[in-house]
């Protein structure tokens, strides 16, 4: 019996020993501080745009700004991230901080009580540091569900070089456009470069299309379902594209290029155009080319008699990150996010590039890059704007979209179809 007390009596030693282990380890870790924040987006250590630059090194400094924070950051390019935050939604496996597109992206996780409202963490001055309107993409009911770091606006790429080598005009209507791609191909030159295997790239051409025929308004209202897509100036967006594509406008095998080969042509001097966002710029001006200095940012060309001028654009506030709900460390995660996107937006402006939606007063560029001047200066007349479709649009609605796009490029499908088809959506 004295034995088998003294057992029990040791077992209970070491029972507490380990128990106080266990605690002095706990305690310790709390000592130390450290809340570590898991953060998905589409900037891999590969991409080299401007905004991916710009939160590369808000990173960095987050090690400092943040140092009770740990930022466990994983990233996926475009499409392939699209397909991964989904899967993680529809598993429960999302991370505390992610990217996403405002408006229709975002509006499903939000409606499934996925994402977290932002409101109560920006009542301690963040929201003044805001732009207003910043947010108005991520807001649903009220409350904001993400945070921006950027207004983009898509701009016609054109390599002027190229332009006065075969005494062009930069093309300012579709007639101009015409005439230009005529003359490139005729002197085996790609009129306009797009990597159309990704789908949103092109899409990019239909609706600013849409903008110029229908116009900025009733663009918005058909995508909220507010008017029909079924109308002729929709019909109008889809047959200009298609005429453009019957023309030769652009690259042979355009539908296998992805977004970072259509890209690189431009950037080359392959191609003299290229229809892209604002972010574009930074690998412009970065390019080993030196292309940078013969590049004209244009407005997109107008259409005779097209209810849309040339003071209204593709683009809006739309990228952001947002908190998950289920994150079991709120209070640090909503930190992470309100410090990524200010900072994002103030490293942007310190390199010369994007157009912020923070107050950036104080902030001192390091340099100008001389495209995102010319884009600034074009919008300084906007009178309205409207968001790439798929990110307005929801779930499947964005997808069919971009696939009846494709299909303009492949010819297989007619402009009155395309019509027809995105009436079924409200439909």
């Amino acid at each position: 019996m004295k034995n088998v007390k003294s057992i029990l009596i040791a077992a209970l030693i070491v029972s507490l020993a380990l128990t106080s282990a266990f605690a002095g380890g706990q305690e310790d870790k709390a000592a130390d501080g450290k809340t570590t924040v898991t953060v998905w987006t589409l900037w891999t250590e590969t991409t080299d745009d401007a905004n991916a630059v710009a939160f590369r090194k808000a990173l960095e400094t987050a090690k400092t700004d943040l140092p009770n924070i740990i930022i466990e950051h994983d990233a996926a390019e475009n499409e392939a991230y699209k397909t991964k935050i989904k899967t993680a939604m529809a598993a429960d496996e999302v991370p505390d901080v992610f990217f996403a597109w405002g408006a229709g992206f975002v509006k499903p996780f939000v409606d499934a009580g996925k994402v977290m409202p932002l409101d109560s963490y920006l009542a301690d001055g963040t929201a003044d540091r805001i732009k207003g309107g910043a947010n108005t993409n991520f807001m649903f009911s009220g409350k904001t569900y993400g945070l921006t770091f950027t207004q983009w606006v898509a701009s016609l790429y054109c390599n002027k070089a190229l332009f006065d080598k075969y005494g062009l005009k930069i093309p300012e209507t579709y007639d101009d456009l015409m005439t230009a791609v005529k003359v490139f191909n005729e002197n085996g030159v790609i009129p306009i470069t797009v990597g159309e295997k990704d789908k949103w790239p092109g899409m990019f051409w239909q609706n600013a299309f849409a903008i110029r025929t229908a116009g900025a308004d009733m663009s918005n209202k058909a995508l909220s379902g507010e008017a029909s897509f079924n109308t002729p100036d929709f019909v109008e967006s889809a047959r200009l594209l298609s005429d453009l594509v019957a023309a030769g406008g652009f690259v042979d095998g355009a539908l296998g290029l992805d977004y970072n080969e259509g890209g690189a042509l431009f950037l080359e001097g392959q191609a003299a155009m290229y229809y892209m966002g604002d972010w574009f710029a930074g690998d412009i001006a970065s390019a080993e080319s030196g292309i940078v200095d013969s590049v004209v940012a244009a407005k997109f060309p107008t259409i005779p008699d097209g209810k849309g001028d040339a003071t209204q654009f593709l683009g809006g506030s739309i990228d952001g990150l947002c908190v998950s709900e289920a994150s079991e460390n709120k209070d640090a995660a909503a930190a992470v996010a309100k410090y990524l996107m200010e900072q994002v937006s103030r490293n942007l402006v310190a390199a010369g590039s994007g157009i912020p939606t923070w107050n950036t007063d104080g902030v001192v560029s390091s340099g100008s890059n001389p495209v995102v001047d010319q884009i600034k200066a074009n919008i300084a007349d906007s009178t309205g704007y409207v968001l790439a479709w798929d990110t307005f649009l929801s779930g499947a609605d964005a997808d069919d979209h971009k696939n009846y796009v494709a299909e303009l490029f492949g010819q297989t499908m007619t402009p009155e179809a395309f019509a027809a088809a995105m009436q079924e959506m409200n439909e």
